[in-house]
């Protein structure tokens, strides 16, 4: 247990670094450097868009060859120097991307800051990937679900701690501010992931014929997942639930900052409630499908929860009541959370009916969830964008002319996307009748490489 409890400090570093790139620095390029939602929204997106090679990387790590027998350890450890890097030249290329500076290089801070985006993006994705897999090596088939469990719970707390202590750090904002946590949290990041790692993986020397021996083709095996039963309108569902509930991410925080008045503190606090809404929501859906619960009714519960929680934000507007903007925060993260859960779920029962092997099967749960994430977000700021100088050209009419149009807008997209998943759905929902989704063994959720 000492063991696995020092390995879940990977999930607390990412965790802290999702905070970064979805909530605080997203937040800080609107409203206090000024840039638009556009660019933003396409800065936060590109660490995302790397997400989809998850399941290559994961293939990679198992079938990793070097003369000491590791595997993962070298995956977690690239990873976390990556995280580091980019999160090191992140805050000065904001700020030339802002304009604080006395050179006048033609897209120098957006190259910058691109560049530092994509780098925390892949050292993100390469160590949750290399991490979840080698705590997944070290359990075995009775523990392994309450270990990845275990696992998951460090990353929401993380996150929600991370976001406590940025926003009071950041509650008065200058620009060495930023710069000082930002490249705190870079070394705060190789501290925890060297202690999470050390003496994780034995030392199992391998022989020249060994390390030259032919892979496994990655190919091969999709091929074998593309081709089964249920598994494309799964995709489906996960790909345009995703897409509902990932457009206002890169929004909630400027929504509440511009629209609500709240300041840079009290809009971090805002990932702390996303993370306990998700919590709640991994909560129930734990209890319930280890009392025998369809994996996709439980879905379509996400789904409707979403719902509820857009409208509650879409109305704070008018309202100006700050309490039902963050219970609609805590909602959307209840929502997601058990969407996420319920359709993880699912496509581990394609591994239990022998549609595809179980790691693949979640891995292409991951890629369709990542993609969609990262054009959720790049959409997202696109529309927001877009209605608002519609809307200041007086396009849409003097009553849509007000700054909280191009938000609503978004939040109003996202609920119709919603009912769009849950027409997806239905056929599954039927289909569980002939042939149920097979829950791991004594009904609990198995979280083993999961993948986002």
């Amino acid at each position: 247990m000492a063991q696995l409890l020092r390995l879940s400090l990977f999930q607390v570093s990412v965790g802290m670094v999702t905070v970064l790139l979805l909530g605080t620095l997203n937040r800080v390029m609107i409203v206090e450097l000024g840039l638009g939602a556009m660019l933003v929204a396409a800065m936060i997106a590109l660490p995302v868009l790397v997400a989809p090679f998850r399941a290559f990387l994961g293939h990679r790590s198992d079938t990793h060859r070097s003369s000491i027998g590791w595997r993962r350890v070298p995956y977690l450890w690239f990873g976390t120097l990556w995280m580091m890097g980019g999160l090191a030249l992140m805050p000065f290329s904001l700020l030339v991307l802002g304009g604080d500076t006395v050179h006048d290089v033609p897209f120098a801070g957006t190259g910058l800051a691109g560049a530092a985006f994509i780098m925390t993006g892949l050292g993100l994705h390469m160590t949750q990937t290399a991490g979840l897999a080698l705590a997944s090596d070290r359990a075995d088939d009775e523990t392994r679900p309450r270990v990845v469990a275990l696992l998951y719970v460090m990353f929401l707390l993380g996150m929600g701690v991370s976001a406590v202590v940025i926003g009071w750090l950041l509650s008065d904002f200058t620009p060495l501010a930023l710069i000082r946590v930002v490249q705190g949290s870079a070394l705060l990041v190789v501290a925890l992931n060297l202690v999470a790692l050390w003496k994780q993986e034995h030392v199992r020397p391998q022989t020249k014929a060994e390390r030259s021996a032919p892979r496994p083709r990655f190919a091969d095996a999709w091929q074998n997942l593309t081709s089964g039963g249920d598994a494309g309108r799964l995709l489906a569902v996960v790909f345009i639930g995703t897409l509902a509930f990932n457009m206002q991410d890169v929004l909630l925080e400027p929504y509440g900052g511009e629209i609500m008045g709240l300041s840079v503190g009290r809009t971090t606090w805002l990932s702390a409630m996303w993370a306990a809404g998700a919590l709640s929501g991994f909560a129930l859906a734990g209890r319930a499908l280890a009392r025998g619960r369809d994996a996709f009714r439980m879905a379509a519960t996400g789904l409707l929860a979403g719902v509820v929680a857009f409208s509650a934000v879409v109305f704070a507007a008018p309202m100006q009541a700050a309490w039902l903007f963050y219970a609609g925060a805590v909602g959307i993260g209840f929502g997601s959370g058990l969407f996420a859960v319920a359709t993880l779920t699912a496509a581990m029962g394609l591994g239990a009916r022998g549609i595809a092997d179980h790691g693949l099967a979640l891995g292409a749960w991951g890629a369709a969830q990542a993609t969609a994430a990262g054009l959720a977000i790049a959409l997202g700021g696109a529309v927001r964008d877009g209605v608002a100088m519609l809307a200041s050209k007086g396009a849409l009419g003097e009553a849509l002319n007000t700054p909280a149009i191009g938000y609503t807008t978004v939040y109003h997209i996202e609920i119709a996307l919603c009912f769009a998943t849950l027409i997806i759905l239905g056929p599954l929902v039927r289909l569980s009748f002939i042939q149920p989704t097979q829950t791991p063994e004594r009904g609990k959720i198995g979280l083993a490489d999961f993948p986002t």
